[in-house]
């Protein structure tokens, strides 16, 4: 509620999620222009080609993304994924706005009222975003993560995105905009998992307590590097095949609904666990 949104800690990171959403959004466009550039000059990043690596236009795009995901990153660390997630919305006004006079893709009527439905879906869940209880440790961050519910939505999230890489990308990637964005997006929700524990992990470590003394640590930035890469494989090739206007809204809100649905999955049972604990407290005190 107003509270918990008013809560510093949570204020920070709406904060950092808004300008990350700008630069995210500004660099969607930036990249766009770089892979057009790249693609009149040799093979396209849709059919495999790596040319866009040589353009300085996408490195520009692509630091600006970075800068993006690092207040996103920073983000996590003081706000649950609810409540920090749902903010890229903003992302979509900004792509839309820049790609309608940069790149001359218009939107449409259905897609101006898609982007409004996005936007008025994350206010509501942001306004109604509760507070995530602390973690002392990476090691308790582990626990959740090997939980049989998130173990089987990794498990699941890992077996349908083979299948839309090995067999659903090369039939239908071209055609279908679900198929990239489908794996962007399933992994998505895996990676903001894992740069929570890491962002956490360093958090703990600089006020004195070092977490990369576990390998727990390092699994989670070992995961956090490998979705990372692959989701910028596949949303490069997005780009390059579909209109920025109708690219980004969809990104938003499946990736925005696989890490809500991943965080409810892995963080419930640190909620039960909160919940267990003042029970047992009040049962001591009776």
């Amino acid at each position: 509620m107003a509270a918990s949104l008013l809560n510093s800690s949570n204020f920070k990171g709406v904060l950092l999620a808004v300008v990350s959403s700008a630069f995210i959004g500004s660099s969607f466009i930036i990249k766009k222009k770089g892979l057009k550039k790249a693609g009149a000059s040799g093979p396209r990043a849709s059919v495999g080609g790596y040319g866009y690596l040589l353009e300085p236009l996408w490195w520009m795009g692509m630091i600006t993304m970075i800068v993006g995901e690092i207040a996103n990153f920073v983000a996590y660390v003081f706000a649950p994924a609810t409540l920090v997630t749902p903010l890229g919305a903003l992302s979509i006004i900004v792509s839309a706005v820049l790609a309608h006079f940069l790149l001359n893709e218009k939107l449409q009527k259905m897609g101006m009222l898609g982007c409004l439905l996005c936007i008025v879906g994350s206010v509501v869940i942001v306004l109604h975003a509760s507070d995530e209880s602390s973690l002392t440790s990476v090691e308790e961050i582990w626990e959740l993560a090997i939980q049989p519910a998130f173990l089987l939505y990794t498990a699941s999230a890992i077996a349908v995105s083979l299948v839309l890489i090995l067999y659903c990308a090369p039939r239908y990637g071209q055609t279908n905009i679900l198929v990239y964005i489908g794996i962007c997006s399933i992994i998505g929700s895996l990676t903001v998992m894992s740069i929570k524990a890491v962002g956490i992990a360093i958090e703990l470590t600089l006020e004195g307590t070092n977490q990369f003394k576990y390998f727990q640590a390092w699994v989670f930035l070992m995961v956090s590097v490998t979705c990372i890469m692959t989701q910028l494989n596949y949303l490069n090739m997005a780009l390059d095949t579909f209109n920025t206007a109708v690219v980004s809204p969809i990104y938003y809100a499946l990736f925005t609904s696989f890490t809500i649905l991943a965080s409810v999955i892995m963080f419930k049972v640190l909620y039960h666990a909160h919940i267990h604990a003042h029970t047992h407290t009040g049962e001591k005190r009776v």
